[in-house]
């Protein structure tokens, strides 16, 4: 041969090798493939419930991490309460003198 074989000549033909290995099998995917369900897609009715369910989640959600908060700061004020009112009887014990 006259012409020196290049890198680029010699990965020419390792990718029309590999390509003629891939294709048979790319084919026959493609053959035994079943046809995507395709969805419609949704009414504006059905938009709309999806989104009045969505609203309705995200504000009882809303509505339960609020009382959460509101039971936490009620249950901090009676323990503090109850601190107070402890320190209060200590104090007018030790001024009673017992």
């Amino acid at each position: 041969m006259c012409e020196a074989i290049t890198r680029r000549g010699l990965l020419g033909l390792l990718g029309l090798a590999a390509l003629g290995v891939a294709a048979p099998s790319l084919v026959s995917q493609a053959a035994q493939a079943q046809p995507a369900v395709v969805v419609p897609p949704p009414t504006g009715t059905e938009r709309r419930v999806e989104r009045r369910i969505a609203r309705t989640e995200r504000r009882q959600g809303r509505r339960i991490r609020r009382a959460e908060r509101r039971r936490m700061r009620r249950e901090g004020r009676m323990e503090r309460r109850m601190i107070r009112q402890e320190g209060r009887a200590i104090r007018r014990d030790v001024r009673q003198g017992l």
